[in-house]
């Protein structure tokens, strides 16, 4: 993709707006948050106090409504502590920049690793480099730094409070992962109904197993509701497939096709209803036809072989489903306590969270990882925009590396979209703001009212656009200097110069130091292969010999394989927005590779859904065809990321062997399943293994297609290609 159209892409998407549902419960008691600290700051205190009071309860509320799993009082009190220890660290050392310099780079690049936790994180840690650069300016002693630290985490401890005291849609985002895993396999049996090879991404089942992992308190208080069926949704799936397929399944056409067809749609309708019933606490109703045909006569059923043992394996899970649906829990029933040994995927508490969050930054202390680069760019542009800030000739300079270090992330696209989505929001809302300002003249109380009103309609709109929040955030600024006594004339078109400056200075530093995916895409693609191929040899290792140790091998190599799925799509959706030459993979290439891998994934879960159980006949020969596979998988993987040619000698081998002694074996579905997974890693063969002739030439060519698409789209003679 050449830079032009990079940019072109990244104004889009700043200005982009996000289909989302908007949540004004949530935004007017966060809202009432900031109204109940700056009220009494202004009538006990002065306007100072009230905007120390400001930033910490609006950057508090903010902080809640990020995506995350913990209980939001937590995440509220945790980002009023941050915020209120960066205040008073930035004071003790401001005034000589031998001291403060040095503490901003360090406390920057800790903010920078914190995105080794996770968005989250990174995110509440950037809010608190802001707080350090604002209120350094406020207090003249150190009494002035602890009574400033204090009020801004009593706004943490109001927001907190409110949501203890009146919540809202308790475990409300646990319920939405939760049924979106259901309606994302409800969704895949209906396209299965007309596509049987139709791709299935899990990412709705990850994040619904992230949210089922509780701490030992919230395992306590959880609903019942939300125990069992996120397992319901996973052993759904494969049969589904395996229903569906047309090589292990029903037929291709014919009443078995239309037999199987009309299970699929009452699957889709009692998950549907599963899912309603999980979000919203309350029963569901299916239709009689669905619940008629989930009846399979022994007499009249005209599935046969593995698709009448799919058939009756889908009755037997959606019956449980059923069960779901027509008995809905409500939100406010407390789960029975869970036994201790009790299957529960346990989340560490915040104190226990501490020897995770070191063992993840220290895996990211290496100068290949996006998340170093990451935290060296947010320290040398805080720095280095402080440092600028404070020569101009304009009052609040801060703002330069405010705006940096908030729209910077540790990719380019969302950094450059932010950056123009800053400037957009804050263009509009100062706009907005001004005119209000002058019609209304000074008064401290208004503006406090109207920065309150700012303030509730920048979280209502905070998953709708970056650059919609951000216009009311801007208002809410001007608002709350309006409050203290500052001259619009003063404060406004600073404020918008010092933006532009700030967000230049994020995109120049992307510039200087990136952290490109594209060159990282083949060893992205051999891990996820490699994990791949661990995961289809303990499927076929659970044939060889059914047992309980096999079968938990299995679902850990199913979670990694899911895992690496996960980073190779982030990088790969990355790299499509990023303005460099391929290298290594060509878009082509790389889309190739991962339809191979997708259906060699399929394969391994046809053969997943008919696992036979601990007392069933083994299968010997998948024994050795298991070893093949995780040996030239992972021998492929090293060729893979070294750019050679893979080869599948041993599997080609393991299968004739396996041909040969397979006849009456009682296994069809399982080696159907190997016959299809030698297929797909031939199709990703041909995708990666090129000579260096072929690879000079292809990326030649490669470039040469991205600018002829982007010259079409520049005079409009052509549609616009994504992909790069």
């Amino acid at each position: 993709m050449t830079w032009l159209r990079a940019l072109r892409e990244v104004v889009r998407s700043g200005l982009t707006i996000e289909e989302a549902r908007l949540e004004p419960l949530l935004a007017l008691r966060t809202a009432v948050g900031v109204a109940l600290v700056i009220g009494p700051a202004l009538w006990l205190a002065s306007p100072a106090y009230a905007a120390s009071a400001a930033l910490g309860a609006y950057s508090a509320g903010a902080a809640t409504f990020q995506r995350t799993w913990r209980p939001r009082k937590v995440i509220a009190l945790g980002a009023g502590v941050g915020l209120a220890l960066g205040t008073f660290l930035g004071y003790l050392a401001a005034g000589r920049l031998a001291t403060f310099l040095p503490l901003l780079a360090v406390w920057a690049f800790a903010a920078g690793m914190a995105w080794a936790v996770g968005s989250t994180a990174g995110i509440v840690a950037a809010t608190t480099v802001g707080s350090m650069l604002v209120t350094v300016t406020l207090p003249t002693s150190i009494g002035q730094a602890l009574e400033h630290a204090g009020i801004i985490a009593l706004g943490g401890v109001a927001q907190a409070l409110l949501i203890l005291l009146f919540p809202i849609r308790r475990w409300g985002a646990h319920r939405d992962a939760l049924a979106d895993a259901l309606a994302a396999v409800a969704d895949y049996a209906r396209r299965l109904r007309h596509d049987p090879t139709a791709p299935f991404d899990p990412e709705p089942l990850m994040t619904a197993r992230d949210a089922a992992a509780v701490t030992p308190s919230q395992a306590r208080t959880r609903p019942s509701v939300l125990h069992g069926p996120r397992g319901l949704a996973e052993r759904i799936r494969p049969v589904v497939a395996a229903l569906a397929d047309p090589g292990v399944g029903a037929p291709p056409e014919g009443p078995g096709r239309d037999r199987a067809r009309e299970l699929l749609d009452a699957a889709a309708e009692v998950l549907d209803a599963a899912a309603r019933s999980i979000r919203r606490g309350t029963p569901a109703e299916v239709s009689p036809g669905s619940t008629d045909a989930l009846c399979v006569d022994e007499e009249h059923e005209v599935l046969e072989g593995p698709a009448r043992q799919a058939a009756e394996r889908l009755v037997e899970l959606l019956g449980e489903a059923l069960e779901i649906a027509r008995c809905g829990t409500p939100g406010r029933t407390p789960a029975p306590p869970v036994p201790e040994d009790a299957q529960v995927l346990v989340r560490p508490t915040m104190f226990r969270l501490v020897p995770v969050v070191v063992r993840a930054v220290r895996r990211e202390l290496r100068r290949d990882s996006p998340v170093f680069r990451h935290a060296v760019r947010l320290a040398a542009v805080a720095t280095l925009g402080y440092l600028i800030a404070a020569r101009l000739p304009v009052g609040h300079g801060y703002w330069v590396p405010i705006t940096s270090v908030m729209v910077m992330r540790p990719d380019f696209h969302q950094t450059y979209a932010r950056a123009v989505a800053r400037l957009a929001g804050t263009l509009a809302g100062v706009a907005l703001a001004t005119g209000m300002v002058r019609a209304l003249g000074p008064d401290a109380q208004v503006f406090g009212l109207l920065a309150v009103v700012s303030a509730g309609l920048s979280f209502m709109l905070n998953r709708t656009g970056y650059a919609y929040s951000q216009c009311f955030t801007a208002a809410y600024v001007v608002f709350l200097l309006g409050m203290g006594g500052q001259a619009w004339e003063q404060t406004v078109p600073e404020r918008v110069v010092l933006t532009l400056l700030g967000g230049a200075l994020a995109m120049l530093a992307y510039m200087v130091f990136p952290a490109w995916e594209t060159p990282r895409l083949p060893g992205r693609l051999a891990d996820w292969l490699a994990a791949e191929g661990r995961y289809a040899a303990a499927v076929l290792r659970s044939y060889a010999e059914p047992t309980r140790e096999h079968h938990a091998d299995l679902r850990r190599a199913l979670l990694a394989s899911r895992e690496a799925r996960a980073a190779w799509q982030e990088a790969y959706d990355r790299a499509r927005q990023e303005p460099v030459r391929p290298r290594g993979l060509t878009s082509r290439e790389a889309e190739e590779a991962q339809e191979a891998i997708k259906g060699f994934d399929r394969a391994a879960m046809l053969m997943e859904s008919h696992v036979p159980r601990a007392d069933s006949r083994p299968v010997p020969e998948a024994q050795r065809f298991a070893e093949a596979m995780e040996a030239d998988t992972a021998q492929a993987a090293v060729d893979v990321r070294e750019h050679r040619n893979p080869d599948w000698a041993r599997l080609e081998e393991a299968l004739h062997a396996w041909e040969g002694a397979a006849a009456g074996d009682g296994s069809p579905v399982v080696r159907r399943g190997a016959e299809l997974q030698k297929r797909a890693l031939e199709d990703l063969a041909t995708a990666v293994s090129r000579t260096p002739l072929e690879r000079d030439v292809g990326s030649a060519r490669e470039e040469q297609r991205v600018r002829a698409a982007a010259a079409a789209e520049g005079d409009g003679s052509g549609p616009a290609h994504r992909g790069g």
